[in-house]
Parts: C-alpha cells; structure tokens; sequence
C-alpha cells in the first residue's frame, strides 16, 4: 500500500490523494464505507497515467463522478477511486453548441443553455448526476435522452489514447452505452440544441422542477430511480400494486411519494438498503412475474 501511495503522489501529489475516504461523502445514497484511495487528478495527463499505474498493479479503480448512481457497500472499496471534480467541470457555449467537461454537473449544463437561450437539455436540468456519468448510462427523465442532444463525445482508450467519437458510435440505449465495455473514460460531451425563447425554456424546467418536488423524495438521500423500467411495465408502479409503499429495512425505506425510490431515512446502511431492494425485487417477481434489474451502481464490500 506504502509503494502506491509514494507512485500515486509522484503523478498527482500527496494534496489531491485521501486514504480510507468515507464514500458516504461522495454518494448521494449518503452511505457507504471507505475507499483506499481517493485521488483527484486536474488533468488528462495525471488521470491517463494513474490509470496506467491502477493497471500496472492491478489495483481495482473506478471513475467518479457526483456518487448520484452509485451504492458503495458498508466494507468500503478496495481501490482507486479517482474522482472527476471541479477540474474537468468547465463549460462553453459556441453558438447552439454546448461542450462540457465530464465534471461539470447536468444542473450547470441546463443553466448555461437558459442563459444561451438554448432549448433540449431541459429534462436534464433536476437530474443530479454530472456529464460523464449521464453519457455512459444515456440519462434521461419526463421521456428524453442524452442521445437526443449528445453530438460527440471525448474520450481516453484502454491504450492512453485521446478519441473523440460521434454519439452514434456509442451503441446508447436505455440506460447503456458501449462505453464502459470498451474500457473508455469519458473526458468531455458536446450537444447540440436548438435556440428557443428563454421564458419558455425557464418556464418549462419551473414546470418540471415542480413535477420533480411533488412527485419525488427529493428530501431525502437517495440514487434517483434505483430500478430500470421493465419492459411493457413501470417499476414504482409493481412496487406500489405489490403493496411496499413506504416498506423499510432498518433505514432503508421505499418511498411513500414515489415507490420507485429507495430513500435513506436516516443512518442507512448499504446493507439496509441492498436488502431492502432483494425483497422488493423478489415480492415483485413472486406476484407479477417481473424481474426488476437495479439502475444504481453497486461497488465494494456489502
């Protein structure tokens, strides 16, 4: 540990690393044991080669971004984790073209095209999850995608190669990208929208802001929808036909707004809410006959 902690500070430096980082820090899930490594590399340079150097030793990594997909289990992670922050958040608009870095948060996206007066990325604007993440999983809500607006995305290869690609390469469909499986980390996205009026462009994410307050636990820590949409059915909607509405283990609970959301109550375990999940995945199974497949991301020891 002591030989890739000194490796680790010589490409980053010893400010931009933390050893046994809480990931209930980085989570929106709020829970989640320690990570070995923490490392925040500021440029492609840095994050190419501690990439090289996790692979070199074999050292499991995983890419970062705001934590809102993800359940880091109560054992914590053991690996890299290397965190896509304020240094890769940048954002600039050319035109009706937004580029953005794999930090930069959906919220900022959405809040630069309003001020550019751009329309498309309004569905985006209550998504909690930052650019990179939201391409690798197509992100969408209220009946829009990424892949509607993505035109290009920059990413690193495997092999330490800078690869800009078109989105129809990227094999994006429901909640999936080829990204991932091809071993690629995403560096930045670019959109293309179409330039509207402001007022109507601010009023309809008021419009969704409001559906997203009333419709969803925004008051409690969670990971958004934690299942996919089952083909021909919606997920909240078994939950809730399965009578689960409000259903807890210990602090884990489903939603009583919105049966589709696993909330922390309050001091959740990741255990809490993992079996909490199992239950509803095999009440639903056993009296409908769905099987309900997580949307969150689960990493490390549960």
């Amino acid at each position: 540990m002591k030989n890739l902690m000194e490796k680790l500070c010589s490409i980053v430096g010893a400010q931009q690393i933390r050893i046994n980082e809480p990931m209930s820090r980085h989570t929106t899930f709020r829970t989640g044991g320690p990570a070995d490594y923490y490392v925040e590399p500021e440029d492609v340079q840095a994050l190419s080669a501690v990439l090289k150097l996790c692979r070199a030793e074999k050292e499991p990594y995983y890419i970062l971004g705001n934590g809102s997909n993800l359940l880091v289990g109560d054992g914590g992670y053991r690996g890299v984790m290397i965190a896509l922050g304020k240094a890769w958040s940048s954002v600039t608009v050319e035109e009706s073209r937004i580029r953005a870095g794999a930090g930069a948060l959906l919220s900022a996206v959405s809040r630069q095209a309003l001020e550019h007066a751009l329309t498309g990325l309004e569905f985006a604007a209550g998504i909690p999850g930052t650019v990179g993440g939201a391409v690798v999983m197509n992100a969408g809500a209220y009946g829009s995608e990424m892949k509607q607006v993505l035109t290009a995305v920059t990413v690193l290869t495997e092999a330490g190669e800078i690869r800009t690609l078109p989105a129809s390469e990227l094999e994006l469909g429901y909640r999936t990208s080829c990204i991932l499986r091809r071993g690629y980390v995403v560096l930045e996205a670019k959109f293309a929208l179409t330039p509207g009026d402001e007022t109507e462009i601010r009023g309809r994410m008021d419009d969704l802001a409001q559906q997203r307050k009333s419709k969803q636990p925004l008051e409690y820590p969670s990971a958004g929808s934690t299942f996919k949409r089952p083909e021909g059915y919606f997920a909240g909607k078994l939950i809730q036909d399965a009578g689960l509405r409000g259903y807890c283990v210990g602090g884990a609970q489903v939603s009583e707004k919105h049966c589709g959301f696993v909330i922390n109550r309050g001091e959740a375990t990741a255990a809490d809410i993992m079996e909490l999940c199992r239950q509803v995945q095999e009440k639903v199974q056993e009296q409908f006959g769905v099987t309900l497949e997580l949307e969150v991301k689960t990493l490390g020891e549960f």
